[in-house]
Parts: structure tokens; sequence; C-alpha cells
């Protein structure tokens, strides 16, 4: 699993010149722990914690008013393709519950310690039943194809079925969150 299928996105963001008041109501409104902080062109310049924040409003940097006096610079983003577990390792191993997503420099998405918890907690149950959904949608109701999830491989079974459709099924499984691979099973193929 890489990071793009469990960011969220489009990432909420701050510039520097946001009051520390503002940036401390996203935070609180949102329920997240830091924001990437960008320029004009959406690229990461740094990241505000609410770290920052407190030791802007209680401690050293008391009376900083904007974030770009108390964010934390600089921030390290990580690319899109990121594997989970290299995302996970990186949190524990730098202390950071948060990690801006990018394309390039551009902030594109976030991922956090909740965002990983919520994937190490999708079972291989719930997403065959939600590939099932999805490939019983697509089949008009009733059940054509037979789905098994097992360590993030679903296996579709599609006897008698024409290499177009197995490759909209493929497409279709590889779009739930939690698929990691897919096989397209025919005439016990």
């Amino acid at each position: 699993m890489r990071a793009r299928e469990i960011m969220t996105s489009p990432a909420i963001t701050v510039k520097p010149e946001v009051p520390v008041r503002g940036a401390a109501a996203l935070l609180v409104s949102h329920g997240f722990t830091a924001l990437p902080v960008v320029d004009d062109d959406k690229r990461l310049i740094g990241i505000v914690t609410e770290a920052d924040l407190l030791r802007n409003g209680y401690g050293d940097e008391a009376g900083a008013s904007r974030v770009g006096d108390v964010m934390t610079t600089p921030a390290v983003g990580m690319d899109g393709d990121a594997q989970v577990p290299v995302l996970a390792r990186a949190m524990v191993d730098d202390h950071v519950r948060c990690f801006p997503i990018v394309d390039g420099a551009q902030v594109v998405g976030v991922v956090t310690r909740r965002d990983l918890v919520r994937a190490l907690a999708r079972t291989d149950t719930t997403v065959a039943a939600e590939v099932q959904r999805v490939l019983d949608l697509y089949g008009g109701g009733g059940r054509k194809w037979t789905v098994v999830v097992r360590d993030g491989e679903a296996t579709i079974g599609a006897e008698n079925t024409d290499e177009e459709t197995r490759n909209v099924l493929a497409a279709l499984a590889r779009s739930i969150h939690g698929v990691l691979r897919v096989r397209v099973l025919t005439g016990g193929k």
C-alpha cells in the first residue's frame, strides 16, 4: 500500500502569514495535529504543529503572531509512492505525527498516524466485502463473480469472462482501499 492510497487529499494547508490563532482554529476544527505550510505556489516550506502553537501561546516564543514565526522548518514531505511501512517507520523513529505528501515540492495530501492505524484496521474480510459490492454493482446485481482477499491480494473468480471484462474487474478491485494486488482467475487458472 502506498501513501497516495491512504492520504487525506486535498490537504488543508496554511501560508506563513496566517495568524497563529487561525492555524489553531483549523487544527481544532478538523481534529488535526499539524498543518503543512505552503508558499503561493503550494510548495512545502514548513509545518506547524500543536507543539509549535503551544510554545507560541505558553512558552519561549509567546507573542509570535504568524505561522511563519513558529512553524518547524524545513519540513519533510514524502512522495505519493512511498510505501506505508516506510511512512510508519519514519513516524515512529522520528516522533512525527504527520507527513505532507508531495508531488515534486507541491503538497497534494497528508498522511497522519490515524490514517496509518485506519489502514491497519481494514481487515481482508472488510476489503473483500467492499470489492464484492462494487463488482456486484458493476454486474447489475446478483453475484456473477467471487472475491477472496488475503494479505491485500484480491483474487476474483471470473469464469466465462472475456478479457475486457477481466480488465474492468481488476481495475474496479484496484480502486478499493486496501487492495494491493489483483488476480483474476478464469476456468481454474
